[in-house]
């Protein structure tokens, strides 16, 4: 194989590979803003109880379409959740207008819808369907600073142990487990499944369970 031949076969494969991971990020992109109400539990037909979230996902406007044209890709832009006008900026109050629609306070971008939303157009819970798998993602509730045996310790009965070698490396490795901040990061679940769309109520419940507290805001691609 000469020189030639091997770039030209490098080069393709690694075409290959960003066409492949072009297609699933833009195959699971498409999705809502929702809102987290809380848990509870439901039975199935065997009578077996299963944990779920109850979500309030949509009604989202449209609030901006993104284009490649103009902007260098494709996507559009969600607003979700009315927000009071006293408490929004004039730059706000004008991106708002042009889609006419009221101030929101959760706006977020979607990548791969199949459908050509316009400018101001809803988008509501009907988008999801009863038994497929949604991946949500959230700020995991924020737990403070913590001690060394909730957040770093690891099998040393409720001491950290050694932090570090001797002479070489003489310091401490990014990344070591010891106390510190824990939580309020951002977390997504995968794979969960939708077991009931309420449309009249904008409600979408999930099995198992979601990251976040009581109200907070996630995201749920398809």
């Amino acid at each position: 194989m000469t020189l030639k031949h091997y770039n030209n076969w490098q080069n393709l494969i690694v075409d290959s590979k960003e066409k492949l991971i072009t297609n699933l990020i833009f195959n699971f992109m498409s999705g809502l803003i929702g809102k987290k109400v809380g848990m509870t539990s439901i039975f199935d037909e065997n009578g077996k109880n299963i944990p779920c979230t109850i979500i309030e996902a949509g009604p989202c406007v449209v609030t901006q379409v993104r284009t490649k044209e103009v902007d260098g890709y494709d996507a559009l832009q969600l607003g979700f959740d009315d927000k009071a006008e006293k408490r929004a900026t004039k730059a706000e109050l004008g991106h708002f207008k042009k889609a006419g629609t009221s101030v929101k306070k959760k706006v977020v971008e979607f990548q791969g819808f199949e459908d050509n939303y316009k400018l101001g157009d809803t988008i509501t819970v009907d988008f999801f369907t009863e038994g497929e798998f949604v991946d949500i993602t959230g700020v995991s509730k924020g737990k403070g600073f913590q001690g060394v045996v909730r957040h770093g310790q690891h099998n040393r009965l409720r001491a950290p142990g050694s932090v570090g070698a001797s002479s070489y490396p003489s310091r401490v490795f990014k990344g070591m487990r010891m106390a510190g901040r824990m939580g309020a990061e951002k977390v997504t679940v995968q794979n969960l499944k939708v077991l009931k769309v309420v449309a009249e109520k904008n409600l979408l419940v999930v099995k198992g369970c979601i990251p976040g507290h009581k109200n907070a805001y996630v995201t749920i691609h398809k």
